[in-house]
């Protein structure tokens, strides 16, 4: 194992410990809320996000674990986020990580209320944190707000649905999941930015980082979606196109996809040297994004 695989092994563990810690254990006054909450956060899942957060410190010599509750706090939000894009208003998908969705397993309202509060739970793991500096607390809250409300997350999956069904250029399709999925990534970036005490001209870099990994994370899953198969990749392969979504092959074609993905996995490297760090675990979970097949 290399001493990267090894960090990244090491601080998959902390991430998985962290975030069952603190998820509620048990609640007399909603036990089955609490038990989806548990079964949509701990049902598997590449952790990337919060990798990218604690990788970020370290690779700005932090300890990682002072990252740790922004990083749950990402993973927190990015589970409440696939509960609610498998609802029936939204994809109606009944399969995620090889599981039956929320919806499906605890019903529909409680997938929504479970989804509720997970996104709650992400900004009381951060302001809770008194480890952390109270002013990049608030920093941090405010980025993290902003990544995942109507100019972030929500208004890239409110844009995507609108496109549903019709046509899209592809720098409309870029600026869709630079706002759904990359601003989430790149805020998991900045956040262990901040917990390490970043520089702004590094923090800047990093955002870009943060930028290229994201869109390329998408171009990625597309492509899977495209030409994996469900028991490979846990959820129905196929779903997007049989949506009427558009997708990077199905715009662009499949190699011309490969080559996208490819390119912003150099702009990524680059953006990690003008931030001054030539090697280590960012490095590896940007060659992971490129390279995972599910």
């Amino acid at each position: 194992m290399t001493s990267d695989s090894a960090f990244l092994a090491h601080y998959l563990e902390l991430i998985e410990t962290g975030l069952s810690t603190r998820l509620p254990g048990y609640d007399e006054l909603a036990p089955r809320l609490v038990e989806a909450m548990r079964y949509a956060t701990l049902g598997g899942g590449k952790r990337i996000r919060p990798l990218l957060t604690c990788a970020t410190a370290a690779s700005l010599g932090a300890d990682p674990t002072h990252a740790l509750a922004p990083a749950c706090a990402v993973e927190f939000i990015h589970a409440y986020s696939l509960v609610h894009d498998d609802l029936p208003a939204m994809d109606d998908d009944d399969l995620r990580r090889g599981r039956p969705t929320v919806h499906v397993a605890f019903g529909e309202a409680v997938a929504i209320l479970a989804g509720d509060a997970l996104q709650a739970l992400a900004f009381e793991t951060i302001s809770g944190d008194a480890s952390l500096p109270f002013d990049a607390r608030v920093e941090m809250i405010g980025l993290l707000a902003r990544a995942v409300g109507w100019s972030g997350m929500v208004g890239g999956q409110t844009f995507d649905m609108d496109a549903t069904g019709r046509a899209l250029s592809i720098d409309a399709l870029e600026s869709l999941h630079r706002a759904k999925t990359g601003a989430l990534l790149t805020t998991a970036v900045d956040l262990g930015a901040i917990a390490a005490g970043a520089d702004p001209a590094t923090r800047t870099a990093l955002r870009r980082f943060g930028g290229a990994v994201g869109l390329a994370f998408q171009v990625v899953d597309d492509l899977l979606d495209a030409t994996g198969t469900t028991e490979r990749i846990g959820k129905r392969a196929g779903a997007d196109t049989a949506l009427g979504k558009n997708t990077f092959p199905g715009l662009l074609g499949i190699d011309a996809a490969r080559e996208r993905a490819a390119a912003l996995h150099r702009e990524a490297i680059d953006a990690l040297h003008h931030a001054r760090i030539e090697s280590g675990p960012l490095h590896a979970i940007a060659r992971d994004i490129i390279e995972r097949s599910y």
